[in-house]
């Protein structure tokens, strides 16, 4: 049978491609750039420096990319590792990709070739592309995994795709890596539907209006779910135009939004980490009208102060890879409780589970904390099967009764707003009493020579495991661990607070610009790294 999907503008035979398939459900996340390309042609889609690309542009590029891809040997369901920062070129591979049937195989910049190499031998990948400025890397990784390579600039060498190959919407689209915080990275086989369905309800439930105006930041990496379903696909499903950054850096964040009157921004907390400090010698900020954080934990203080900087409300949420980010979020219907991750989104339940009785779901009752659960559209469909990792049982041990167990800890209110505690793996027990690291750092973040903090378990003889910070010095100012260690015995119970504090230039974070706690409890841990700043 054969379904109409509008792919271009104006409507004209160029523009519209028949998807012809013996099904007659059909489905792909090429869909959210050809839709936007058909209703908003014109419209800016993508800036970046002093390129600028129309929506019908930017799907006229991916056709090309997917024609270069076909002409490679990509067959419907092949993998393809892409591995580029935010620029141009990483979207017209990104969509051009799905409209060759492709799966995405997104490999983090940031890492070693090794490491580049081993995700894409893992994920089963034939082919690996990668943007001029990785070329080298391309080049390392496609050797190290034993598949071809090909620069990006090679696949727009060629006539755009006459029609998109049709995709059913539980065929796997991207293999997302797991971030690898609390160990060995695990593929997460995300569908269609997820992608879509998840951009979807993040364009048009979560966030106050859909604003034909709006412009947002593409400064989150466009490799990670976050940036990916969160900026890029829920910004073209609305038809926002995006401003491309291909590297972070705070002051430059800050003048790229005041230039292009940016009016959402979506980070982690170490980003709104940099933008409070670098907001200091800003000459001009952003009139931004809302912002959105997710990633981890966003202390209360850290969002006081960008919401007093910025001006503008911050809407924290909360997801994983294998929830194709978004799962609850603060949301205009039922309002913002800050230190809170919000309701569960559209067609998605959050709850608490018991997280001692791994056999079964035993959900608790509010104000009860236990282990976050969630399940609806956004659920994986389960972990890739590779030499290194059993993807049967690690499905079948993450997905109980339908719902995905987070490894996160939390509870709900009266009112449901999801509070989140932990990790379940970052949970330190001193002494037989549990000691939650959010809690201990909310209060230190509201000391006013601490920037940013990370509070962790350290192995002990005497109490099992001892309360660790590792604190950043805010911008112009210096700490005394003596002094802040005090300051926290005050205003945390004895079990609780730190009583050793190491203090450092800069938290150890991955590629997703994510704290990684086992990095510093490695180093941490090591022999004569075990002094004590107060009793």
């Amino acid at each position: 049978m054969t379904t109409e999907l509008a792919t271009g503008v104006g409507g004209t035979e160029e523009h519209r491609l028949a998807l012809t398939d013996s099904s007659a459900t059909v489905l792909s996340v090429a869909s959210i750039l050809a839709e936007s390309a058909y209703r908003r042609g014109d419209k800016i889609a993508l800036i970046e420096d002093d390129r600028q690309h129309t929506f019908a542009e930017t799907w006229e590029q991916a056709r090309r990319y997917a024609a270069g891809l076909q002409a490679r040997g990509v067959r419907p369901g092949d993998r393809v590792a892409l591995l580029a920062p935010n620029v141009a070129e990483f979207v017209f591979a990104y969509y051009g990709i799905f409209a060759a049937g492709g799966v995405v195989v997104p490999v983090p910049t940031l890492l070693t070739p090794g490491e580049a190499g081993h995700l894409v031998g893992d994920s089963g990948a034939m082919l690996v592309i990668s943007h001029a400025s990785f070329g080298e890397t391309g080049a390392a990784v496609a050797q190290a995994s034993g598949v071809p390579h090909a620069d990006l600039a090679e696949l727009a060498d060629h006539e755009p795709l006459a029609r998109m190959v049709p995709s059913r919407p539980m065929d796997v689209a991207v293999i997302f890596y797991t971030s690898g915080t609390t160990g060995r990275p695990k593929g997460a086989l995300l569908s269609h539907l997820n992608m879509v369905m998840n951009a979807t309800v993040n364009a048009f439930d979560v966030g106050r209006t859909v604003e034909p105006d709006e412009v947002v930041l593409a400064c989150l990496p466009l490799f990670h779910v976050f940036g990916q379903t969160s900026v890029l696909n829920s910004s073209f499903r609305k038809g926002s135009t995006l401003v491309l950054q291909p590297r972070w850096d705070a002051a430059r964040a800050i003048e790229l939004m005041a230039e292009h009157d940016v009016t959402l921004f979506c980070g982690v907390p170490t980003m709104f980490v940099g933008l409070v400090d670098a907001a200091r010698d800003a000459p001009r900020l952003p009139k931004l009208r809302h912002a959105g954080s997710g990633g981890a934990s966003l202390p209360v203080a850290l969002l006081r102060r960008f919401e007093e900087i910025f001006s503008a409300e911050i809407h924290e949420g909360y997801g994983l890879s294998e929830t194709a980010s978004g799962a609850s979020a603060n949301q205009a219907t039922f309002g913002t409780r800050p230190g809170s991750v919000g309701h569960g989104m559209w067609g998605v339940e959050t709850a608490i589970a018991d997280p001692a009785d791994r056999a079964r779901i035993r959900l608790l009752e509010p104000g009860e904390t236990g282990e976050i659960v969630v399940r609806g559209h956004n659920v994986f469909g389960g972990y890739l099967d590779s030499e290194n990792l059993d993807g049967a049982a690690a499905t079948a041990a993450a997905v109980v009764d339908g719902w995905f167990r987070t490894g996160d800890l939390g509870h709900a209110d009266a009112d449901g707003f999801v509070h989140i505690v932990d990790r379940l793996k970052d949970l330190i027990i001193r002494s037989g009493f549990n000691v939650y690291p959010r809690e201990v750092e909310e209060v230190l973040m509201g000391h006013p020579d601490v920037g940013q903090v990370a509070v962790i378990g350290l192995p002990d003889h005497r109490v099992g495991e001892e309360v660790c910070a590792v604190v950043v010095p805010a911008t112009g100012r210096r700490i005394d661990p003596e002094e802040l260690g005090a300051w926290a015995r005050d205003r945390l119970a004895r079990h609780k607070f730190p009583r050793r504090i190491e203090v450092v230039d800069a938290l150890p974070t991955g590629p997703s610009h994510k704290v990684l706690k086992r990095e510093l409890r490695a180093r941490l841990a090591r022999p004569g790294n075990d002094e004590k700043v107060s009793n």
